[in-house]
């Protein structure tokens, strides 16, 4: 079986990417809003060097902001790229996810 978690990471990118669709917005700030969607199991162990891959592809920037609540904060947002990336992403997602339940609820096509 393919491996569980290169599949999740590229859905977890996919959803990082539609959070930022909403503006700006900091690590620590993304992973909890991940976990206010149901996605419980994903630590910044998983999300901030994947954070850092999308920032080398070019999906995403990131910008250092003065903090109330202490130091800098690093604050995502979405590239033009990243926008592109989100539209293939939720069309692909669109398109997998009817596939599968097609298939988990056994209707042929």
């Amino acid at each position: 079986m393919a491996d569980t978690t290169q599949m999740l990471k590229g859905i977890l990118a996919g959803c990082l990417l539609a959070i930022m669709k909403d503006g700006d917005i900091y690590g620590y700030e993304l992973a909890a809003r991940l976990e206010s969607y149901g996605f419980h199991s994903f630590s910044e162990e998983i999300i901030f060097p994947l954070l850092l891959q999308m920032q080398k592809e070019k999906l995403i920037s990131a910008t250092l902001r003065k903090s109330t609540a202490g130091p800098k904060r690093k604050y995502y947002s979405l590239t033009e790229k990243g926008e592109e990336e989100l539209k293939l992403f939720i069309k692909r997602w669109g398109q997998l996810s009817f596939t599968v339940n097609n298939v988990l609820n056994k209707r042929e096509v």
